[in-house]
């Protein structure tokens, strides 16, 4: 019998659009033979099931169901694709959790986890994973431009600590700027990480258990036209991506073998991103994404495609993860 598959998308971050198109790819490539897939549009205030004729329901969230064509229908399995809050940062986990749900990717605990990049970082570092210098600022903490330049050193990186798709990101060149920058970050979350610059090559790299191995699925090079790869860069086509990447076989090594083991010492699950800066042969950790792009436009995807697995076969594997 096929299992009735709820596809989470949307939610309240700045990524919402990014989640719709994720969602819908994910829709449309499901395998019907054995699932009933159902487009769950997550709001702040309510979860609406929306079907084919674009028409909206509520859903139940005491059960996890929805009444259509006056049928009550129960969610077997959560297929979250929601970027950023609340898919990425734990919070849709932990109702999965109370409620009982399977749901794809990573449990709530490491989620939070990976959504938090100072905490991130702090975790990888122990484990001997290279990182940039970083100077770390709460909401309403005072700071000394001079104390996070001698740290960081110009130009930098001013990040918001929890968030995607670069909102919140900016470079920074000068002191001046320096403390606009902070305060603009601190408007998209209450906690700002700032790194030092990394002059290197930017790599994005695929990893998933599939089929009962962590396996890298693709090294991709970013060149942007920007300043930086940013959401516009990300998005808008102001950028070449290149998979596979234009390194040595070294350094496809070591970036290779670096994101297997993050993947493994964070304890992640279903698909993820890794974002690195590689200077000659150290591969300098940025980042890691726990439910990645799935647009047309995505990076994993395209390097799912040329390891020759498709998205239909990436969401066979992550539900059957989801619910044994």
């Amino acid at each position: 019998m096929k299992k009735n598959v709820a596809i989470l998308m949307g939610g309240f971050s700045s990524e919402k659009e990014i989640s719709l198109k994720s969602g819908e790819v994910i829709y449309q490539n499901i395998n019907r033979t054995k699932y009933n897939p159902y487009k769950i549009i997550v709001k702040k205030d309510n979860w609406i099931y929306v079907n084919d004729d674009n028409q909206e329901f509520d859903v139940n969230l005491e059960d996890f169901s929805i009444i259509s064509n006056n049928t009550k229908i129960k969610f077997e399995v959560a297929f979250i694709i929601i970027h950023g809050s609340p898919g990425e940062n734990g919070l849709i986990q932990s109702y999965f959790e109370l409620k009982n749900v399977p749901y794809t990717g990573c449990n709530s605990y490491t989620s939070a986890l990976t959504f938090n990049k100072r905490d991130c970082l702090s975790i990888l570092e122990k484990h001997d994973i290279p990182t940039a210098n970083s100077f770390h600022i709460n909401k309403n903490e005072k700071f000394e431009i001079d104390h996070i330049i001698q740290k960081v050193g110009l130009p930098c990186f001013v990040k918001a600590n929890r968030s995607g798709s670069s909102f919140g990101v900016f470079k920074v060149y000068n002191e001046n700027e320096l403390k606009e920058s902070i305060n603009k970050a601190l408007e998209y979350d209450n906690e700002v990480l700032v790194e030092s610059f990394l002059d290197g090559v930017e790599v994005s790299v695929g990893v998933m258990n599939y089929k009962n191995k962590i396996k890298v699925f693709g090294i991709t090079e970013l060149i942007t036209e920007n300043d930086f790869f940013d959401y516009d860069a990300k998005y808008n086509g102001n950028s070449k991506e290149i998979t596979p990447a234009n390194i040595s076989e070294k350094q496809k090594k070591i970036v290779s073998d670096l994101s297997i083991k993050i993947y493994e010492k964070l304890g992640m699950k279903g698909f993820s991103r890794s974002e690195f800066i590689l200077i000659n042969d150290t591969a300098y950790f940025l980042e890691i994404n726990s439910i990645p792009g799935m647009t047309n436009e995505s990076i994993f995807p395209k390097q799912a495609l040329i390891s020759g697995v498709s998205i239909t076969q990436l969401c066979d594997e992550i539900i059957y993860q989801a619910t044994i």
